[in-house]
């Protein structure tokens, strides 16, 4: 009954999904997880499987929310024995136990018991965690909350939590230290930064192995003011006290989308706690940086009236000043859909009534027309997985007597031509992965002295699936003969060096239009080039202009020109795959060593396209280049940074 209420209520409200709770505090609403149920649930129903069976019936999808590093929270154990709580809770002793605990020996933030994310046995615990979910039902996508370190900290970015002995022992281990490091100590705060990141990037890699299509989701935290007042991410309590690098997420590719948990009331006070700028601020910043994945809006129904959450799901689906639009909205939650119903001053069940009038019908709570959720929107397609142009690579690295290589740095090797492509840091069971590869031949090395030759394996990787490493394929030297032979046959002429374009990339199926000021939307590009050394390609990458403002050729601050940017070669950098020969550029007809291309058109002016053009040559050194690029009016703004880059693999003879 309580399923079918809440798929009604859907698809009454014309939403696509369903984020549900699937796993609390170590245990499942559901049976075929391995997982201890949820108290009140038996084995005569399985309440995930209904609710999928339900939701799919009405074309709703279903993601699976999972709470990442939540134990327990109450002062009597679970039932079960199995629970992770009782293996591995305050009662455990040495590496048994699990428990996050504070710099000051606080080992319990309010009620709750926590996982430590850099212990390596409770990390592999919430992989599996997730990957069990994945692997047994037929979910949508999966969602990872609390994947991060958690509030209660000493003060405002002073990262506190994280100092269970077992991970202690790991990091000093790992950097040859012995002490215990401070709170806010740089290369400790990275380091436990970067075990939240490896539990994402391998439960991303590992669930799209099992399932291609499935969306690998992430709610994030957005406390306080965003990036535009505080001057950057990184300055941001995300980053710096939760130790969240969701951007980066975005930017490596590890999450398909991005959930921002834009909890704010919708309420203009005096400054500096000003929540309607908060949120905005906040939505601005996950619609500009989705790089190529995407990022939806979530907002606290709970935290606000009607009118007020309706007010903030308008401007969740709107473009941004730059003209980036998320993919959707996400309303927390269904049981509380407002200030009156988290008051039990009314039932949620007349609440969600009235949220969805004004959501999907002219109504007193909004005056805008047509309402915000007019229609069912489908749910947006992830290109990079329904039309991929790159490749996955997973392995575990083992030392030569068999044994997992664990926070050890492995290379990856472009196998035809010896060039170093990425490095990655394996984690505590050995396991590493890369993401958005070229589909190429790589081979994956490491200076650790445990394996011999350094060579831990080959994988091929082909667009859209994930490669597995192998045993090495032998050199292709041949070994020389044990003697001479008498009558030596002349030997072949090595093979010409074969040069290729990939397929173009389409451009997307829908951009910004008529944003004030100057603006750019990236429109597709020709294809990445396979070249011998010293050899030259033509390449177009396409914009169209999404802004109010037409470009014009040769007029310092209206003509519109591609440049050099981060992170390969840098802002305004030189990079060796063109220029125009000054700054240690090659010379291959650039305007200047740090602009590509200038608009090819003497106007373009809104809504229309700019094809530009320019020239790059392979360098004489075999390997895989990147060159990211992003558009700017000179002399006046940079545009929109999409993330684009130009791939350019050498190969020799």
């Amino acid at each position: 009954m309580q399923i079918d209420s809440l798929v009604a209520a859907t698809k009454a409200a014309h939403a696509n999904a369903i984020v549900a709770q699937v796993v609390r505090r170590g245990d499942c609403l559901c049976l075929r997880a391995g997982l201890p149920l949820t108290p009140g649930v038996t084995g005569a129903f399985d309440p995930l499987e209904a609710l999928i069976t339900a939701a799919h019936a009405q074309g709703i999808e279903v993601h699976a929310w999972v709470i990442a590093t939540a134990m327990w929270n109450s002062t009597t154990p679970p039932s079960d024995p199995d629970h992770v709580f009782n293996l591995h809770g305050p009662a455990a002793v040495g590496r048994d136990n699990w428990v996050m605990l504070r710099s000051d020996g606080q080992s319990k933030l309010n009620d709750d018991w926590l996982l430590d994310p850099g212990h390596p046995d409770a990390a592999a615990w919430v992989v599996n965690m997730a990957l069990s979910v994945v692997r047994n039902y037929d979910v949508d996508g999966i969602n990872l909350d609390r994947i991060r370190y958690p509030d209660g900290n000493l003060g405002t970015n002073v990262p506190s939590w994280g100092y269970n002995s077992a991970s202690l022992a790991r990091f000093r281990a790992e950097t040859g230290r012995t002490d215990t490091p401070a709170n806010t100590d740089p290369q400790w705060t990275q380091w436990r930064r970067d075990q939240i990141t490896s539990i994402v990037r391998r439960i991303y890699v590992e669930s799209i192995a099992l399932k291609p299509r499935i969306r690998v989701s992430a709610d994030l935290i957005t406390y306080g003011n965003g990036p535009a007042t505080l001057g950057s991410f990184e300055a941001t309590r995300a980053y710096a006290e939760q130790l969240q690098d969701w951007r980066g997420w975005l930017r490596e590719g590890i999450v398909d989308t991005a959930m921002l948990m834009n909890y704010k009331r919708d309420t203009l006070t005096t400054e500096p706690n000003n929540q309607r700028r908060m949120y905005d601020e906040w939505a601005e910043f996950g619609k500009d940086n989705q790089y190529r994945r995407s990022t939806a809006i979530g907002t606290a129904l709970y935290l606000n009236d009607i009118a007020s959450s309706v007010s903030q799901a308008r401007r969740a689906v709107a473009p941004s000043a730059a003209g980036n639009t998320a993919v959707g909205w996400v309303g927390y939650s269904y049981r509380t859909p407002d200030t009156l119903a988290n008051a039990d001053t009314r039932t949620d069940a007349a609440s969600r009534a009235e949220l969805i009038k004004g959501l999907t019908a002219p109504s007193a709570y909004d005056s805008a027309a047509p309402p915000v959720f007019a229609d069912t929107p489908p749910v947006p397609p992830m290109t990079w997985k329904t039309q991929p142009l790159f490749g996955h690579l997973r392995g575990i690295a083992l030392a030569s007597d068999g044994t997992p290589l664990a926070d050890t740095v492995v290379h990856l090797i472009d196998r035809q031509t010896g060039f170093a492509v990425r490095d990655a840091r394996t984690d505590s069971t050995g396991w590493f992965g890369f993401v958005d590869l070229v589909a190429d031949t790589y081979r994956v090395t490491t200076d650790s002295p445990r394996v011999a030759g350094g060579v831990l394996g080959d994988a091929t990787i082909a667009a859209g699936q994930v490669g597995t490493l192998g045993a090495a394929a032998p050199s292709a030297s041949p070994s020389p003969s044990p003697s001479p032979s008498p009558s030596p046959s002349p030997s072949p002429s090595p093979n010409p060096c074969q040069t290729s374009v990939g397929p173009g990339i389409a451009a997307p199926t829908s951009v910004a239009s008529g944003v004030a000021g100057f603006h750019a939307s990236w429109y597709g590009q020709s294809g990445y080039a396979t070249l011998c050394a010293g050899q030259t390609a033509p390449a177009v990458v396409a914009y169209y202009n999404s802004g109010t403002r037409g470009w014009l050729a040769g007029t310092m601050g209206q003509v519109a020109y591609l440049g050099t940017w981060d992170p390969e070669p840098g802002q305004d950098r030189a990079t060796s795959l063109g220029g125009d020969g000054t700054d240690g550029s090659p010379n291959t007809g650039w305007p200047r060593f740090n602009r590509l291309a200038a608009q090819p058109a003497e106007w373009v002016g809104p809504n229309q396209v700019a094809w530009f053009q320019f020239t790059i040559v392979a360098p004489s050194v075999p390997g895989t280049y990147r060159l990211s690029i992003r558009p700017l009016i000179e002399g006046a703004q940079w545009l929109e940074d999409y993330g684009v880059f130009w791939y350019v693999t050498v190969k020799t003879p």
